[in-house]
Formats: structure tokens, C-alpha cells, sequence
């Protein structure tokens, strides 16, 4: 199915705590990460060697958790976003969730810009306070998927697009895994991937179910290079494989995986 984990290099000290990862569509081979809680409102662009190459400051706001990244349709639908999931809360502290969106850059000269024009999307939970690091995009409806993290059995959360700048998710699913800290769905929107800190879950969509439905059938468990803080996946957009990236821990850099289909 895949092949085992290459590493593909570590990444600078400047990213240190990364956690989300999504491969970018303006700059081909590249991928968008970011830092989580307590550090700056940046978003990064890596190149596969894991190097950073172009930094992103997001204007005016804070970093209160950043937990993760993805790219979809916008409040203009033919072209790409970015989108920033400021969605952690350790602690359940924060009855709104904050999405920030802008229209994804392309590489040029530049290694630093400031992105001054973004949107803010408030989300809030139809079942209470609580903690989540995964965001996923649907590529057909273009909706948000987000899954909450510390219960026994996580919930899914569905928000349909287009997004109101205040709104409320729908819980969806409820399904047995615990600690899910980041996901993933294929650009043609029949495969996901889900991982813990020990796991990687995989599902292929033969039945054609919806998103909500598929995750609770049985998954395969995929080779996995375990982390000690591993926070991020993220599909190759041509298919090819998909890209595991860790923190750093005790000194050692996190490392860009990549596990090859066979």
C-alpha cells in the first residue's frame, strides 16, 4: 500500500513546533506549516528538503493555538486559500474557535511578507468546550471537517461551505480513537488518513460513503515512523504518497517523512 518512511530532512530551528501540514497549489512541491501555541502568528512554506522558504506574518493577531492548516475554496471559489486553525485549547478555555483564511502567495523573491487582508471565521461547537488539532477540507463540497482530540472516542464535526463568519459546526460522527492530532483527505476525496501519536488510520472510500459515514468503518493501520511529537500529515496532491512532520524534542529537529505508494 505505502512503502516505508524516507525522511526528506530536518527541519530549522525556526520551526520548531510544527503541527499541521498541507501540501500547497501555487507552488508545486512545496508544503504550508506553522508553529503551535506560543509562538508568532507566522505561517511557513517549506521546500521537500524541509527548508524553509517563505515566511508569512499574519498582522494583528495572536497565535493562541495554532493546531493546524489546510487549503480550499474561499469567498471566491475559483481561486485557493489558506486557512490557519487557531482550534486548540488544552485547557477548554475558548468557546469560539478561530479560522483565519487569506488567498494562498506564490513564491517570489521575497523570504519574508505581512498578510494584512485575511478573514476571521468564529466556529463554535453545538456540544461544548473542547480541545481539537485536526482540520481537513473537502475537495467536492469544499466543507471543513474538524475532530476534537482528548475524548475516549473523538467527534467529527462537519461545517458546510460557503462559511458565515460566525457559525455553528454540526456533530456528525463520534468514532473510537483517542489523541487524533492531525488528517488528511486525498485531492480526488476518496482516501483519509487520520493520525495519533502511535498511528496512522487509513480509509479507502470504495462505497462511496459520505466523509462522516467512511470514518466509522474499520480502517487499515499504516507503516509508521513513530515521532515523539508528531502532529502533521499531509497527501502528496499528485497521489504519489503523503508527508509525515514532527517538533523538536529534546534537542533533535523534527523530520519531513515521506511514504511512497507502492
Amino acid at each position: 500500500m505505502f512503502e516505508k518512511g524516507v525522511s526528506f530532512g530536518e527541519v530549522e530551528d525556526r520551526l520548531h513546533e510544527a503541527s499541521g501540514l498541507v501540501e500547497s497549489i501555487a507552488n508545486p512541491k512545496h508544503l504550508w506549516t506553522l508553529n503551535d501555541s506560543g509562538n508568532p502568528a507566522e505561517v511557513f512554506l517549506i521546500d521537500q528538503t524541509a527548508k524553509i522558504k517563505l515566511v508569512c506574518k499574519l498582522a494583528g493577531i495572536d497565535n493562541r493555538d495554532f493546531e493546524d492548516i489546510a487549503i480550499g475554496a474561499g469567498s471566491d471559489s475559483s481561486k485557493n486559500y489558506v486557512y490557519v486553525a487557531d482550534i486548540g485549547d488544552n485547557l477548554t478555555r475558548y468557546k469560539v474557535k478561530l479560522i483565519y483564511r487569506f488567498e494562498e502567495p506564490a513564491l517570489e523573491a521575497d523570504k519574508e511578507i505581512t498578510i494584512s487582508k485575511f478573514e476571521t471565521l468564529q466556529v463554535t461547537l453545538p456540544d461544548g468546550v473542547r480541545d481539537s488539532e485536526t482540520l481537513m477540507i473537502e475537495p467536492d463540497s469544499h466543507d471543513m471537517i474538524l475532530i476534537s482530540k482528548l475524548e475516549d472516542s473523538v467527534r467529527v464535526y462537519r461545517i458546510a461551505y460557503p462559511f458565515d463568519k460566525k457559525t455553528k459546526a454540526t456533530h456528525v460522527a463520534t468514532i473510537p480513537y483517542f489523541k487524533i492530532v492531525a488528517g488528511g483527505i486525498s485531492m480526488n476525496g476518496e482516501e483519509v488518513l487520520l493520525k495519533d501519536y502511535d498511528n496512522i488510520y487509513y480509509w479507502k472510500n470504495q462505497a462511496d460513503f459520505p466523509l462522516e459515514q467512511l470514518l466509522q468503518q474499520k480502517p487499515s493501520i499504516l507503516l509508521y515512523e513513530r515521532e515523539k511529537q508528531g502532529e502533521s500529515i499531509a497527501w502528496a496532491r499528485d497521489g504519489s504518497g503523503y508527508y509525515t512532520l514532527s517538533e523538536k524534542v529534546k534537542g533533535k529537529r523534527g523530520e519531513l517523512l515521506f511514504y511512497k505508494r507502492r
